[in-house]
C-alpha cells in the first residue's frame, strides 16, 4: 500500500503494518519545536505485539493526565523505548528541524533494541543508519508513533516544569515555553534567560535591546 517517503504524496487515512512482516519498527515523534524557550525532545518506541495498550493516539488529543498515565504503560510494557532531547543552544545552532532530526536520531540510536524500520511522524525523515519512512499525522495513525508522542510530550512537560523552578518569573509551569501572552509578558518584562532560543524572533528583539537575564 502506498506510503510517504519524501512528503509528497498524502498519506493513507490508517495504515496498515501487514506489509512490514518481519520487521522491528519504533516510532519516532518530537516534542516542543514552537516553544520559545526549553530543549526539544524526542521518543522512539517498538511496542510489543502481546502487550497492547489502549488508548494510544496524538498526546496533543489527550489530557494532562491520559498521556502520564499512558507514559507509564508505554514504559511498561513496551518492547523498548528511549528518550532524547537537544539543548536550547543546539537549537540556536543548528535550527529548531534540524535539532528535531537530531533528537529523533538520538532517540532510536539510544534504544536498548535495534530496529529495523523507523516509522516517523510528519513529512521528514533524520539521516539514520536504519531505514525510515515518514507518515504525515502518524500520531495519530500509527500506535507506536502515538506512544512515542506521548513519551516525549510528557518527558519535555517534566523538564519545563524543572527550568520552572529555576526561573519561576517566567511561568513555566503554565505554558511549557510556548509563546502565550502571559510568557510574552513576562520576557518583556524580566528579559531573555539562559535557556531562551536566541533565534526565535520574539526572543531575538529583545536581544537587540540588550534585554538579558544572566
Amino acid at each position: 500500500m502506498p506510503r510517504t517517503k519524501t512528503g509528497n504524496a498524502p498519506p493513507p487515512e490508517t495504515l496498515s503494518l501487514f506489509d512490514y512482516a518481519g520487521e522491528i519498527i519504533c516510532g519516532v515523534d518530537e516534542a516542543g519545536r514552537g516553544p520559545l524557550a526549553g530543549p526539544v525532545f524526542a521518543a522512539a518506541v517498538i511496542l510489543d505485539p502481546q502487550r497492547p495498550i489502549e488508548g494510544l493516539r496524538d498526546s496533543k488529543k489527550l489530557s494532562e493526565a491520559a498521556r502520564d498515565n499512558l507514559a507509564v504503560h508505554i514504559k511498561n510494557n513496551a518492547l523498548a523505548w528511549a528518550i532524547a532531547s537537544c539543548s536550547e543552544q543546539e537549537i540556536d545552532q543548528l535550527n529548531i528541524l534540524q535539532a528535531s532530526m537530531l533528537a529523533m536520531r538520538r532517540a532510536v540510536e539510544s534504544l536498548a533494541t535495534v530496529p529495523t524500520l523507523a516509522l516517523i511522524d510528519g513529512n521528514r525523515c533524520p539521516v539514520m543508519a536504519i531505514r525510515s519512512e515518514a507518515i504525515v499525522k502518524g500520531d495519530d495513525k500509527v500506535p507506536a508513533i502515538s506512544a512515542a508522542s506521548i513519551l516525549a510530550k510528557t518527558a519535555r512537560d517534566a523538564a519545563l516544569m524543572v527550568l520552572h523552578d529555576s526561573y519561576p518569573q517566567y511561568g513555566f509551569d503554565r505554558h511549557k515555553g510556548y509563546p502565550t501572552a502571559f510568557h510574552l509578558e513576562r520576557l518583556k518584562l524580566h528579559g531573555v534567560s539562559p535557556v531562551h532560543r536566541r533565534s526565535y524572533a520574539p526572543v531575538k528583539a529583545l536581544l537587540g535591546l540588550g534585554e538579558v537575564v544572566r
